[in-house]
């Protein structure tokens, strides 16, 4: 035994241990349990485990060479540069880590009872909702999970993880406490939409006809704040044309805050005045799909937050935004970003079934024949229900339960059709197609 270990000795010790715990990480497919129809896509799980595999490898690989210079021309180095070494080897380990725990805490989610399977069906559904006519992008694979707190987040594929390199999937976090109503699509759309609006690269093509605006337009706050926005904007674009009203009452439902919080100005925040917000989301909504609801929503908001006792200049302020709201929804609708190839955002992401007679009819032709309804695809459901609920044609215990049957179903049917493509697959986003049919081509919006 060594009275006094060396640094060399004590550091190729610690290597070897560290080696010994990386080689117990198992890949995720030989210590997770699960229900099949809770599983991860293929596409999604391939791409993580490959993900981490070549992580694990590129730590073992530095952890051999450390060996070999502490053994060879390192042995007679400085222990303080010895040491140095060591601890670079052990960050790039700590981050193979971190890496592997962010994704083990997603899967693991998988096993929870019920959840599992709900969860597996937002994937489906988040992966149809990221789906837009014409050949603009291929999608990523996209993994939901549960989280606490009020709002939902995502980390968008090829976004920078903890300790370096790029996520190989968009993992989207769904508030649970929106489990399980309007609120989950309004959610789980809206971050879909910062996927898509990357894929796009809409925030920066939209930020420079913003900005030209803003070097000639009065008032010039407004329109500052527009461009401050432009990001969340977006999203909530997405979702108001993927799912109609839903998203707005969602929206609602997440905003609907103490008063100093829904009349507080946003500085640097990305996310609008939430009482601004709901109002533009009332605007944009009406805008794709006219109809007299909308108003009739936006002055329900309006009542239940009354201007009446805001300081003068944040009644300006509002005012202001309110003034340009209209030619600030027609920038949106009408822009016709590079990667469109010529295609304004009002043809392409606008879906003619989203009408709200068209969406009522649907939700009656459920009733008559229930079985009908998990054939549609998961945006189309999402907005017949919102609608159906906003008419008031649908309680918030049923819509609950259709919810939960809807989702288990895409999550089955999905898995089912996963487990019968073993040769030929016609893949979206990861996912087995469930839903046939032509990529439709939206009519313009002016």
């Amino acid at each position: 035994m060594r009275d006094e270990p060396s640094a060399t000795w004590l550091l190729e010790q610690e290597t070897r241990a560290l080696l010994t715990r990386l080689a117990a990480v198992q890949p995720f497919v030989l210590q997770e349990t699960h229900v099949a129809a809770a599983a991860l896509s293929p596409a999604a799980l391939a791409a993580i485990e490959d993900y981490l595999i070549t992580g694990r490898r590129e730590v073992h690989r530095r952890a051999r060479a450390f060996l070999r210079w502490l053994r060879g021309p390192g042995a007679t180095a400085p222990a303080a540069e010895q040491q140095r070494r060591f601890w670079m080897l052990r960050l790039s380990f700590q981050s193979a880590l971190s890496q592997f725990d962010l994704f083990s805490e997603v899967i693991t989610q998988r096993s929870e009872h019920d959840n599992g399977v709900l969860l597996s069906g937002l994937d489906v559904a988040a992966a149809e909702a990221l789906l837009v006519p014409g050949d603009f992008y291929e999608g990523p694979p996209v993994i939901c999970s549960l989280h606490r707190g009020l709002g939902g987040s995502i980390r968008r594929v090829q976004t920078r993880l903890p300790g370096g390199g790029e996520t190989p999937v968009a993992l989207i976090r769904i508030p649970r406490e929106r489990m399980i109503g309007y609120g989950i699509a309004s959610s789980l759309v809206h971050e879909v939409g910062h996927q898509g609006a990357a894929l796009l690269r809409l925030v920066d093509s939209l930020r420079a006809p913003l900005r030209e605006i803003r070097r000639h337009a009065r008032p010039r706050p407004a329109w500052d704040m527009w461009d401050r926005w432009i990001s969340e904007i977006v999203a909530d674009y997405w979702a108001i044309s993927r799912i109609g009203i839903g998203s707005t009452l969602g929206l609602i439902g997440l905003v609907s805050l103490p008063r100093g919080f829904v009349f507080r100005p946003s500085d640097d925040d990305p996310h609008p005045m939430p009482w601004v917000r709901v109002l533009l989301s009332c605007a944009i909504g009406d805008r794709l799909y006219p109809d007299p609801q909308w108003e009739r929503l936006a002055a329900t908001w309006r009542a239940m937050y009354p201007l009446a006792g805001l300081r003068p200049g944040l009644t300006a302020v509002i005012a202001d935004l309110r003034a340009t709201m209209p030619e600030f929804v027609s920038l949106l609708v009408e822009h016709r970003p590079p990667r469109l190839r010529g295609w304004a955002l009002g043809e392409v992401l606008r879906n003619p079934e989203l009408q709200r007679e068209s969406l009522l009819n649907r939700f009656a032709s459920w009733e008559a024949e229930p079985s009908r309804m998990e054939l549609t695809p998961p945006t189309v459901a999402f907005a017949v229900l919102g609608q159906a609920r906003a008419s008031g044609r649908l309680s918030p215990e049923r819509e609950s339960r259709l919810l939960r049957r809807l989702i288990s179903a895409w999550a089955v049917r999905s898995s089912l059709a996963t487990a019968r493509a073993t040769t030929e697959t016609d893949m979206f986003v990861g996912q087995p197609t469930i839903w046939a049919g032509e990529p439709r081509r939206a009519a313009a919006v002016t």
